[in-house]
């Protein structure tokens, strides 16, 4: 890809940066406090666009040429949003209820660029071996919960013994859906 204008990746997921250097872009990150809540009567896609294209709206001091990068991800079971765990004991809880059962990820993109919006939003899903209690308390306790959606990572130790399989996008779990994503950046890179 050859890029054309300046990309600000407004995310500290080290993830999220990781998938795009392994894209080969070069980007900045630049962080703004937002109030993540959205109205109750949405449907989970709506969820997550609702949320990223909140995260790009911080973002209005823009040079004329940047391309602000905002994601959203969440986790659907049932007709129940699992978002970041508040607790140890939360995330638990969250593991316990996708343990053995299949749950959506859906990850909501705005690409922030000349005042414009350009969203977008991924859906894979994701089939969890049953799991016992002695697993789910090691992961907790080993790794990183507390900042991920449903309170796991698909390329840590628990996605590694517990899904059995996903249907779609393998990096739009990881928190980006990176196929959509370079699709949509060649349009922009070209405009």
């Amino acid at each position: 890809m050859n890029q054309t204008k300046p990309i600000i990746l407004a995310s500290k997921s080290p993830r999220r940066q990781e998938l795009l250097k392994l894209l080969g872009l070069d980007f900045r990150v630049v962080l703004k406090d937002v109030d993540e809540s959205y109205p109750n009567n949405l449907r989970p896609e709506e969820v997550a666009l609702f949320i990223a294209e909140k995260k790009a709206e911080a973002f209005d001091e823009l040079v004329e040429d940047e391309i602000v990068i905002t994601a959203d991800t969440i986790v659907v079971i049932g007709e129940q949003i699992l978002g970041k765990p508040g607790s140890p004991e939360h995330a638990v809880a969250m593991l316990q209820t996708l343990a053995g059962n299949m749950h959506e990820v859906i990850t909501g993109v705005c690409l922030f660029y000349q005042d414009k919006m350009h969203s977008f939003y991924d859906v894979s899903e994701v089939y969890f071996r049953p799991l016992t209690d002695e697993q789910i308390t090691y992961y907790v306790d080993n790794f990183a919960p507390m900042d991920k959606a449903g309170s796991y990572g698909i390329q840590e130790w628990i996605g590694l013994i517990g899904i059995e399989r996903i249907n779609g996008s393998y990096t739009n779990v990881v928190g980006l859906p990176t196929e959509k994503l370079y699709q949509e950046l060649l349009r922009l890179f070209d405009a």
